[in-house]
């Protein structure tokens, strides 16, 4: 009976790198830890690096640091401009987040470079890297141009 329920939470959460993301970027809009929480492989060497922070290594850096971005609810922040790189056990997403900052001013936008690595696990494909950066204004002009340069 274990069996029959773990794999059908493997088909029902999980079944392509897609809808983990889809998941993931609902959790935090959401600030669900939990749900959140559920898109990272069971593995000890998932790795979170937030903007401007430290690699946190293993589930348990992990939910504390999003225990804390989620003290005043959930984040505004909406995926795009998403790239992919898919494999048959891997997939690699460069993702433009784009997240409302409240400001003096007002909400303002800020833009974040993500790139998120999912491996297919025995529950199903899963996150283990988060790796989020500080963007520029105009990384959103610039990634609906494309980049034509080649390095």
């Amino acid at each position: 009976m274990p069996r029959f329920k773990s794999k059908m939470q493997a088909a029902a959460f999980g079944g392509t790198p897609d809808e983990i993301e889809a998941t993931f970027y609902d959790a935090l809009r959401n600030g669900s830890l939990d749900k959140l929480m559920d898109c990272w492989a069971d593995e000890d060497e998932i790795a979170c690096i937030h903007p401007g922070g430290p690699r946190l290594m293993g589930a348990n850096a992990i939910r504390t640091s999003f225990e804390t971005l989620f003290a005043n609810g959930g984040i505004p922040v909406t995926p795009s401009h998403i790239r992919r790189i898919d494999s048959i056990a891997s997939a690699v997403h460069h993702v433009l987040e784009q997240v409302e900052v409240s400001t003096t001013d007002g909400l303002v936008q800020a833009y974040v470079m993500a790139t998120n690595v999912y491996h297919k696990t025995a529950q199903g494909w899963r996150l283990v890297v988060h790796h989020a950066s500080p963007g520029m204004p105009d990384e959103s002009q610039m990634m609906a141009q494309g980049n034509k340069v080649l390095h």
